[in-house]
């Protein structure tokens, strides 16, 4: 049984930057570009609902704080 490693934020930002170069120095070849652009489309919705998740958090923790000041 394989165990599926979490992918972090900063993780997917570099894969992002790491395909964009390649693509931009003709690594891959017109058939590669496809897949590639929707691997850069998965980790951009991923690293969009990280920050929206985060933002959530940060806001419910500000909340809670602002509580225990009173």
């Amino acid at each position: 049984m394989t165990t599926k490693k979490t992918l972090s934020y900063s993780e997917a930002i570099t894969e992002i930057e790491e395909i964009i170069s390649e693509i931009e120095n003709e690594k891959y070849s017109i058939d590669e570009i496809s897949e590639k652009v929707k691997r850069i489309s998965y980790l951009l919705s991923y690293c969009k609902d990280k920050l929206h998740t985060t933002e959530e958090e940060v806001n419910q923790i500000l909340k809670q704080m602002q509580k225990d000041d009173r």
